[in-house]
């Protein structure tokens, strides 16, 4: 007898006929002779209705209600969830995330989870009954709920795998697994068998929605072997694991899109020390996640800093960027939204030459133009037009020979 980790996502879980699919696979998984902790994600679009909803009460709802409001979500399809196995005659019980002993941090929105003490999910198997588990949510020491971020319902699994030491974690979404690329910006994508964490950690964080990078990052400091595969059919999905020989054979495994980017650039910052930690201090005491950063060439003693964040947080860096802006004597900020990452990713790039110069060949052809450029062991990543994105990945996808069976 194995104890299962299951994951539905939000599509998985988008109306009342879907939940009844995945309440026979989990039973399925159940019957096979296995003990099963499923954790679920808000049906398809209600968090961002539940979003909308506060927006349209206040234009700058408190952390601390977002999290009282958005963790209904996730209640209503677990709840959902238990019904419909106990019709089916299955024992099922239904925990919040703070009933599975899921304890956070106090960052409202955004949490972290500090540890995990899953007496009552052990104690309902032992009673036969099958689990689910709210995903994205957790509680304080002080019981005060929280939420783990967009896509922390993959996290909330990883973790419980790790807690429970599982033996087996299923990520189950509405792909068959990951692909060399959105199938639906490139057609002839194709799905890999497997994929080393830190390849889908670049992946994760470069745009790819399939898994939340928070939750890669924990798979791969506790060693969660995991598979993404589709709520849909019973196809083999995609096996995320440590990197084993062979895999840099593949030099190139995917190509990434990010969209609703935007770059901000502080001109004519002060070339003296200490005073990108004032302007990246101040940035992180508001929360503000920055990505790919580039600070030009000195001249007459200043230089230009250029970052890039998601468009929904340029509001928020402005607000801390004014302050400290005047604080160094900056000249000037500028913002510009409408600008994508592409990203190619692979091990293979360890131990292979010449794949930043075949990338920036590829784009020059298509007449792409490049505005940033970031670079890690394992990937490469670049800031374009955001209007012209699907288009560069399509030419990129076709260069480094990504389409067919891998």
């Amino acid at each position: 007898m194995a104890l299962i980790v299951q994951k539905y996502g939000g599509t998985s879980m988008g109306n009342p006929e879907r939940i009844k699919n995945v309440a026979r696979r989990v039973l399925e998984t159940q019957s096979a002779g296995h003990k099963v902790v499923t954790v679920v994600s808000a049906m398809s679009g209600v968090t961002d209705s539940l979003i909308k909803l506060a927006r349209d009460v206040t234009a700058k709802p408190a952390g601390r209600e977002m999290d009282m409001l958005l963790a209904t979500g996730e209640q209503t399809s677990i709840a959902l969830l238990a019904m419909a196995l106990q019709n089916l005659g299955a024992k099922a019980v239904s925990l919040t995330g703070a009933q599975a002993g899921i304890v956070t941090d106090g960052v409202h929105t955004k949490a972290k989870i500090f540890n995990i003490t899953p007496k009552q999910i052990h104690a309902h198997l032992d009673g036969g009954a099958i689990v689910i588990v709210a995903g994205f949510q957790g509680q304080t020491a002080a019981g005060e709920i929280t939420t783990l971020g967009r896509g922390g319902s993959d996290l909330t699994a990883i973790a419980l795998t790790a807690a429970l030491k599982a033996d087996k974690c299923e990520i189950y979404t509405d792909v068959d697994g990951v692909y060399t690329c959105d199938p639906r910006v490139v057609p002839d994508a194709c799905k890999v068998d497997s994929i080393c964490y830190e390849e889908m950690l670049e992946m994760a964080s470069s745009g790819s929605k399939v898994m939340q990078s928070r939750s890669v990052e924990f798979a791969n400091k506790f060693n969660v072997l995991f598979e993404v595969r589709s709520s849909f059919n019973h196809n083999q999905g995609t096996i995320v694991k440590t990197e084993s020989p062979g895999m840099e054979d593949v030099v190139i495994r995917g190509v990434s899109i990010e969209r609703n980017q935007a770059k901000v650039t502080l001109a004519g910052v002060p070339d003296q020390p200490g005073v990108a930690a004032k302007i990246f201090n101040a940035l992180a005491t508001d929360n503000v996640v920055v990505d790919v950063i580039v600070q030009t060439a000195p001249v007459d003693g200043r230089t230009d800093i250029s970052f890039t964040t998601n468009k929904d947080e340029l509001e928020r860096a402005d607000a801390a960027l004014q302050v400290v802006a005047k604080n160094i004597g900056a000249r000037g900020i500028t913002q510009k939204a409408g600008v994508a990452k592409l990203s190619v990713v692979g091990i293979g790039m360890r131990s292979h030459s010449g794949v930043a110069a075949k990338l920036f060949d590829l784009l020059a052809a298509g007449g792409f133009n490049i505005q940033m450029i970031s670079t890690s062991e394992i990937k490469i990543a670049v800031i374009l037009d955001e209007d012209t994105i699907a288009e560069a990945a399509q030419a990129v996808h076709a260069g480094f020979g990504l389409a067919g069976d891998k």
